[in-house]
């Protein structure tokens, strides 16, 4: 069984905000939005399913707003705790990536 590396600690991600973390992988890796309200953290690959654009409006910043993160290249709105689709150009919501929390740190699932 390998180790797992942890991605950041909770209190790296801002309450009610959002940070990019990058994992590598044998193909290059890729961005997880890691997102927090209160002591639950959300993972979603930084991927918008509209045009397949980073959501965040410079590296590792986002707008994050009343329980929703906005795609900053069309003004798609997804749901923090779901990654569910609220309003927007695209047909689908985000790609969760499953993370836990091990005492202060965050950890993909």
């Amino acid at each position: 069984m390998s180790e797992s590396r942890a991605l950041c600690r909770v209190e790296d991600i801002p309450d009610n905000g959002a940070i990019a973390v990058r994992v590598e992988s044998s193909t290059g890796g890729f961005e997880i939005i890691l997102m927090r309200q209160g002591e639950a953290v959300f993972g979603y690959h930084n991927e918008c399913p509209h045009q397949g654009r980073q959501l965040d409006y410079v590296p590792g910043k986002f707008l994050v707003k009343e329980g929703c993160i906005m795609c900053a290249a069309h003004g798609a709105l997804f749901k923090v705790h779901s990654g569910e689709r609220v309003a927007g150009p695209c047909s689908t919501g985000l790609v969760r990536v499953p993370v836990r929390i091990e005492g202060t740190e965050v950890f993909s699932a």
